[in-house]
């Protein structure tokens, strides 16, 4: 298989994307992504996660697409983790950001 690019960092081997594993995600340049497209694309139907970088600075992320859909179970039980919101509290942090007056 080619190799192309990248950090070497190859995958993170965890379930979920977050700002900690970007860093740790293989990468490949906009170069490598037009000379090798159907590697790369390759690489991600394989179950990777990839980083496209122009100039070395990260501008998308390529992942597996999901063909299967979601049950409600699995909605539900992801639902009741996320954490309670404090509509006070959301509403000083978006009026401190943006201007109350818009």
């Amino acid at each position: 298989m080619l190799q192309l690019g990248g950090t070497g960092r190859g995958r993170t081997g965890l379930g979920c994307l977050t700002r900690e594993t970007i860093a740790r995600m293989a990468e490949v340049t906009i170069r490598e992504l037009r000379n090798h497209g159907g590697d790369v694309v390759d690489r991600v139907a394989a179950g990777e996660r990839l980083t496209v970088t122009r100039d070395g600075r990260p501008v998308a992320e390529l992942r597996p697409y999901r063909a299967t859909p979601l049950s409600a179970a699995v909605l539900l039980r992801r639902w009741r983790r996320l954490p309670i919101l404090d509509a006070e509290s959301l509403r000083g942090g978006v009026d401190a950001v943006i201007d109350p007056r818009l």
